[in-house]
Parts: C-alpha cells; sequence; structure tokens
C-alpha cells in the first residue's frame, strides 16, 4: 500500500492549528483586532469565554475565572488546536496556569515580545509598552511576561476613545479617534522616555493602528498580530 495515499485523522476540526480564547464582547472588531477572523493569514480556532468581560479581564484581572480560561484551552486542544493564544494581552497573568492546564505551547500575551524585542535594541535603548489600561498593567504584568519592572509604560486612558468603547463594551467605535488615542499614548511614550527604541503593544485590539503609530514615532512597533503570526510559523512552517 502506498503511504502516501493514507490520509491521518485525530482532530475534531482539521486545518487549524492555533486555538484563540475570546473575552466576551460586542465592541466592534474591525479588520486587523485580534478577534476578527478576516485579520489572520491562516484558519485560526475560536473559543469564546462566557462571562469573561473585557472589564472583568482588565479592571478585575479575571479573578475567580482563571479556571474557566483553563477549561476554555483544554476544549481548544480537544478540537484540534496545536497551540494557544488569547485576546487579551492581560491574561499574561495566568500564562503557566494554562500552559500547564493544555499541554500544548501557549502564547498568553503579546507582551512576551518585550525581552525578545529588548535583545534586538542597541545598547542605551529599551523597549515600551503601550496598554489600554495603564494603572491596571501591574508590575506582576511585567514579570510574569519576562519583562524588566521599570519597562516604561503608556496608555490610551487618559483618551477619548480607545479604551472607553473597548473596556466598557460600547456598540460603537470612531477609528480615526481611537487611532489618535494610540499615536498619543505613544508620543507620550517617546517624550517621557526618549531611550525607548521600540514599542509592544500590548492591547490585542490594537494591531489596526500599529502601522500609523509607527509612522508616527518613527520606532518599530511590534504588536498582537506581528506575536500570533510568529507562532503559527512555528506550529506550522513554512514548505519550500
Amino acid at each position: 500500500m502506498n503511504d502516501t495515499h493514507i490520509a491521518l485523522g485525530g482532530k475534531t476540526i482539521a486545518g487549524a492549528s492555533l486555538g484563540i480564547l475570546v473575552l466576551q464582547s460586542q465592541f466592534p472588531r474591525v479588520l486587523g483586532d485580534g478577534g476578527n477572523a478576516r485579520t489572520w493569514p491562516f484558519p485560526m480556532l475560536y473559543k469564546v469565554v462566557s462571562g469573561a468581560t473585557p472589564d472583568r479581564v482588565v479592571r478585575r484581572h479575571a479573578d475567580g475565572w482563571v479556571n474557566v480560561f483553563m477549561q476554555g484551552a483544554k476544549e481548544l486542544v480537544a478540537a484540534g488546536a496545536d497551540g494557544i493564544t488569547t485576546n487579551c494581552g492581560f491574561l499574561v497573568l495566568h500564562q503557566k496556569a494554562l500552559s500547564e492546564a493544555c499541554g500544548v505551547p501557549v502564547g498568553a500575551s503579546s507582551l512576551l515580545q518585550v525581552p525578545w524585542v529588548q535583545t534586538l535594541l542597541p545598547p542605551g535603548q529599551r523597549v515600551g509598552v503601550i496598554t489600554i489600561a495603564k494603572h491596571s498593567l501591574t508590575p506582576e504584568h511585567l514579570r510574569q511576561a519576562g519583562a524588566p519592572l521599570d519597562t516604561p509604560v503608556e496608555g490610551t486612558d487618559s483618551g477619548q476613545e480607545f479604551t472607553r468603547v473597548l473596556l466598557d463594551d460600547q456598540l460603537e467605535l470612531n477609528t480615526a479617534a481611537a487611532r489618535q488615542d494610540i499615536i498619543d499614548a505613544g508620543q507620550r511614550l517617546i517624550t517621557q522616555n526618549p531611550d525607548v527604541g521600540a514599542v509592544v503593544l500590548e492591547c490585542t485590539n490594537m494591531p489596526p493602528y500599529a502601522a500609523s503609530l509607527a509612522q508616527a514615532i518613527r520606532r518599530p512597533v511590534y504588536d498582537f498580530y506581528s506575536f500570533v503570526t510568529w507562532f503559527h510559523a512555528g506550529l506550522v512552517p513554512r514548505q519550500f
């Protein structure tokens, strides 16, 4: 028998190697957002964690919800995922728990890029972070990401649109105003910290605005899209 004609099973859903745990929300997920399936150049398995709202996960650190996320990760693996990510950077707090629960590689947060990007920078420069909620991003989040505890952090909290719409889960988003909130945060970050040589965006909803930010601050910008496409490239290496 010719083995090249033998199809192998084992997955409930085939053709998607990466699974994403998604918060329950209703805010607009524009193209580039981690929760928009058209963002990705490859199939993605989605699992909505019912009741895990943006407010509960960001402002309240998913207190009491870790087991629910762990169960969701297990369900994604059972469905066929070879790796797990999430659509909230604040879930870096639970990177270890998720890894232990599901037995496959886990990349819970874009913040995991901070130490990697730091290795790219010349001496005297460091990585800065832009987050959706500056006062909710604690030293423990940075520690769990492997980032220096003195990493400069700026947020969109003081803006008019981005943080308000997403964390309060509103139905309408002015994307131009959201973009400006992120650019303003980036400009504050590098004005206050001139040694910032690159920026990592914590929030999975920020990639639609990464190119505009990079142009405005003239620094490399790494986001959830760069993180997940890197992650996926290891799960499904390109054939040449």
